[in-house]
């Protein structure tokens, strides 16, 4: 496994991470989540991802609970959480960066991960209703506090960035460090375009989320949606849609040749694709098996492949994509 410094910062993240969205509380229970966290342990990841509104807070409690069951060192791995959208639909309970949400959204975190600190907190999407200046403050004060490391962003504009970077260094607070944008063969424009400032200006780092584009880049939907799936789930029509698309899955297709000529499956090239920018500090992966984790893992040695003449067939193959 490759390290990577998360943006300007000196933290280390392991290139490949692990994530539970959807999967942890909805497809995994306490014990797959302790074999997969194991698992990917063992394969030298040393981040995983978390959110206080996934599965309602589930998430969060089982991975908790495997990690106290693992009992490994905390100096040798990487916790995150991300708030926003919040658990109870009440007034200063969700949908809300401000200052009395985020004071008691990260102390509901640390109990269900029992922990004492993450190490990287995220404003889970921008809030126009509250004053950035008030949102810069209450995650730069977490810091203060200790109950976080490092704070940051998830799909927000560069131009929100970059307004709450420079309202952070105006008033000596601590700054955003990164961001958790999707990114994959199907996504590109924010994080190749939008921003491409932001890496040098303000050193942004990246834990890139979705690299198979839901499932879309394993080939897996291009006959249906196959029992079992996430798309299958109650609540994710929207995404069943997104993931029978003809055009997407024919171009899986033609991507498919290019990873059996390399050697791999789809799905590892699509990730190591991910790996191959160097503004990437870490692909977040997702996993309801162990055997996936031993699969997406690949991907590390499946990136040393990916030649320039590699890139340019997949860049002809995706041109002109986007969701």
């Amino acid at each position: 496994m490759n390290y990577r410094r998360l943006g300007r910062s000196g933290l280390q993240v392991s290139e490949l991470s692990l994530g539970s969205w959807v999967t942890y509380g909805n497809q995994v229970d306490r014990r797959a989540a302790r074999e997969s966290l194991a698992a990917a342990r063992d394969a030298g990841v040393n981040f995983f991802d978390n959110a206080e509104v996934y599965a309602g807070g589930k998430a969060e409690e089982i991975m908790g609970q495997a990690l106290k069951e693992l009992a490994w060192p905390r100096v040798s791995y990487v916790i995150s959480t991300k708030f926003y959208w919040g658990l109870h639909e009440a007034p200063n309970q969700y949908h809300t960066l401000n200052r009395k949400y985020l004071h008691n959204a990260i102390d509901g975190s640390l109990s269900r991960l029992q922990l004492d600190y993450v190490d990287l907190v995220f404003c889970h999407r921008a809030d126009p209703h509250t004053p950035l200046e008030e949102t810069v403050w209450a995650m730069s004060d977490m810091i203060a506090r200790g109950k976080a490391l490092y704070w940051g962003t998830s799909e927000w504009s560069a131009d929100e960035i970059r307004a709450a970077y420079e309202i952070a260094e105006r008033h000596h607070l601590h700054k955003p460090v990164m961001e958790q944008p999707q990114y994959n063969l199907f996504c590109r424009k924010r994080v190749e375009q939008e921003y491409k400032r932001l890496y040098e200006d303000i050193g942004l780092g990246l834990t890139t989320w979705s690299p198979l584009a839901s499932g879309l880049l394993t080939g897996k939907y291009r006959s249906g949606v196959p029992a079992g799936s996430r798309a299958q789930l109650e609540g994710y029509d929207w995404l069943r849609t997104r993931l029978v698309d003809a055009e997407k899955n024919e171009r899986v297709g033609k991507l498919e040749q290019v990873a059996y000529e390399l050697g791999c499956s789809v799905g590892q090239l699509a990730i190591a694709w991910v790996l191959t920018n160097p503004r990437v500090s870490t692909v977040i992966t997702g996993a309801s098996r162990v055997e996936q984790i031993a699969e997406n893992m690949k991907a590390s040695d499946v990136a040393a492949r990916i030649t320039p003449e590699v890139a340019k067939r997949i860049e002809e193959i995706v041109a002109g994509v986007e969701p």
